[in-house]
């Protein structure tokens, strides 16, 4: 809180039992500058272990925890709950992937070596399993009329950088030991944490811009006692003057910084900034000391999800939990475990790829040469970056060589009366496609334009029958215009011969094999198998427009399966599929024959597409 430390034993709190008990005596300050406490908590059941966390995992998780000064005032000492949310980080360390945890500020309540004493022993359970944290002082941990050049402190001796650099997420301290930064590594990268002093003097402004700017690349969280206020619950946040100066001075102009989060005032709040680059900064006010038993360490999980693009935020009493599973809690405890208003669990969206572009653009993957394409088996690869100008209309003469060497090629053909550009050469590509190039059909229904290929004739592609298993793969994109009542029921990749004429019950007019998009823009696959009598599916959810996809249909000799993005959709045919039936005719490309004439045509974009004579590993697919 912003007031000064009021007397010792002004609040009184009702009296619970720990999840475990400490017993704290007298207590002193290490010459070292390491505070010392009478009495112990019991040890950890895997004290001495490591922090079990992955560094390359794309989810992970950040801890926060606000103010606890009530716990520890005065005479009135109650470590329990901070211990128990400790605990609870070491125990979900591995499972939420927990890289770190930021205090905010205000441990205790009037700034006293006897209140820092406990706590730091609790601390202890964090040094011993060497897990990264950060902790900085609030107005009530030390003499808040004064900043960061303040001088020595009951804080400083509990919490110094001598302390701190055991640890190995810990980076740097400013000189006077009041401002630490840390490196966290997580989703494969560096990710840079700044615990800054209630009040940063000008040296101190200087030493975390530099910090900065000695890790240009690094994504940065900053972390300090005061920044933002609400007037209310609910309402959206706002800076304190000095969160403003810091924001000034600091945040605005440094984009590395993506997230600030506080604590000081409350009630929790949230607001959303422009920086001088003109990209969001994400600003958290967190602070429950105002709750029963004085927030009773109540912590934040930011769970970061790189590939959802998403921070998703739960906040909750690990010691409140773990007394209402024992039967043990109040009913005021009860109110209290897990908050769930829009301010304490919420998510967040953030392109992270797209907000980092400005320090740490990540690189568009190069394009590989059709030789490591080539796996063994490899019966047909056809790619389109064949360097022709973006936009140009594709030859009617073109004919595509089959890059895998078996004489699959593919020739152009057209709806007559379709307009010489309805199939277009195009620079765009999945981000994880081979070939950096890909064909733009634009076809349309009633009547039918557009244009397509299709295998030469005595291509050995079209007898094929794929006994032992197959995989055909291809990348595509649907438009934004793309409408089922114009482009439904287009193939990607089809063969030609319907079910009637290979004597195959069903629809006899349906093709033998067809990997098509249907009237939800989902993906539809159906082909005849040797051992069945009639068409075995598998049908994929209505996917996104604009968006590159990669899909894969693999077939192990025994069943097929459907994948988008390396991923099985849910409806994949439980039935026996063998090989894939042929009538010795033409595969065509973005087109689809119904009755055994041309009925609808791709609109979109498709890039490489490959067929392989075996089921491949999803490792092995083309966009691995």
């Amino acid at each position: 809180m912003p007031t000064t430390p009021p007397p010792t034993g002004r609040r009184t709190f009702l009296a619970a039992a720990g999840l475990t008990a400490l017993t704290v005596g007298a207590a002193g300050t290490a010459a070292s500058g390491t505070a010392v406490a009478a009495g112990r908590p019991p040890e950890h059941k895997a004290a001495g272990s490591g922090w079990h966390s992955d560094p390359d995992r794309r989810t992970f998780t950040v801890a926060v925890m606000p103010d606890t000064q009530y716990l520890f005032d005065g005479t009135s000492i109650n470590p329990e709950p901070v211990e128990a949310a400790l605990r609870h980080l070491l125990d979900h360390a591995r499972d939420e992937n927990i890289v770190f945890l930021s205090h905010l500020g205000d441990l205790v309540e009037n700034a006293r070596a006897e209140e820092f004493a406990p706590l730091s022993k609790v601390f202890e359970l964090l040094d011993r399993r060497r897990a990264g944290y950060s902790v900085l002082a609030g107005n009530h941990d030390i003499d808040s009329s004064k900043d960061d050049q303040r001088g020595p402190s009951a804080y400083l001796d509990t919490f110094s950088p001598h302390r701190a650099r055991r640890l190995p997420t810990f980076g740097g301290a400013s000189p006077d030991g009041y401002n630490t930064y840390h490196l966290v590594r997580a989703a494969g990268r560096d990710w840079l944490v700044l615990a800054l002093d209630w009040r940063l003097s000008p040296v101190g402004f200087t030493w975390a811009n530099e910090v900065i700017a000695r890790h240009p690349k690094c994504p940065v969280i900053l972390t300090t006692h005061e920044i933002l206020y609400a007037d209310e619950a609910s309402a959206e946040a706002r800076f304190s003057s000095y969160g403003e100066r810091l924001w000034d001075e600091l945040i605005a102009r440094n984009d590395q910084i993506f997230l600030t989060l506080n604590g000081h005032n409350w009630p929790a709040a949230r607001t959303t900034r422009k920086n001088d680059a003109g990209n969001d900064v994400h600003l958290h006010l967190t602070n429950y000391q105002d709750r029963y038993y004085g927030g009773s360490a109540m912590i934040r999980l930011y769970r970061f999800d790189l590939d959802r693009n998403t921070i998703d935020v739960s906040t909750f009493s690990p010691w409140q939990l773990a007394r209402a599973a024992r039967g043990d809690a109040n009913v005021l405890e009860l109110q209290e475990t897990e908050l769930t208003g829009p301010e304490d669990r919420f998510s967040v969206a953030i392109d992270f790829e797209e907000r980092f572009a400005g320090f740490a653009p990540v690189p568009p993957r190069p394009a590989r040469p059709a030789s490591r394409m080539l796996l063994p088996g490899t019966v047909a690869y056809w790619r389109f970056d064949t360097g022709a100008e973006d936009g140009a209309p594709v030859d009617g003469s073109l004919r595509v060589r089959d890059l895998s060497g078996h004489g699959n090629d593919l020739v152009r053909a057209a709806v007559p009366g379709s307009p010489a550009d309805a199939l277009r050469w195009s620079a765009e590509h999945h981000p994880d496609q081979p070939g950096h190039g890909s064909l733009r059909f634009d076809a349309a229904k009633s009547p039918l334009r557009g244009a397509f290929f299709r295998t030469v004739k005595g291509a050995p592609l079209d007898t094929a029958t794929f006994r032992s298993g197959f995989t055909i793969e291809a990348f595509f994109k649907l438009p934004a215009d793309w409408n089922g009542s114009r482009n439904a029921w287009a193939g990607i990749l089809s063969r030609q011969g319907t079910v009637g004429a290979a004597g195959k019950t069903g629809d006899p007019a349906e093709p033998v094999v067809t990997l098509s998009v249907s009237d939800g823009h989902g993906l539809q696959w159906a082909a005849a198998p040797l051992n069945q009598p009639g068409l075995v599916g598998s049908w994929g959810h209505e996917l996104p427009l604009d968006h590159w996809w990669h899909v894969a249909v693999v077939n192990d000799g025994r069943r097929s399966t459907l994948y988008l993005d390396g991923c099985p959709v849910v409806r994949n045919a439980e039935v026996a599929a063998n090989g894939l039936t042929t009538l010795g005719l033409s595969w065509l490309f973005g087109g689809y024959e119904y009755g055994g004439t041309l009925d609808q045509l791709f609109h979109g974009w498709i890039g490489d597409v490959r067929v392989t004579e075996r089921a491949l590993p999803v490792g092995a697919f083309m966009n691995a």
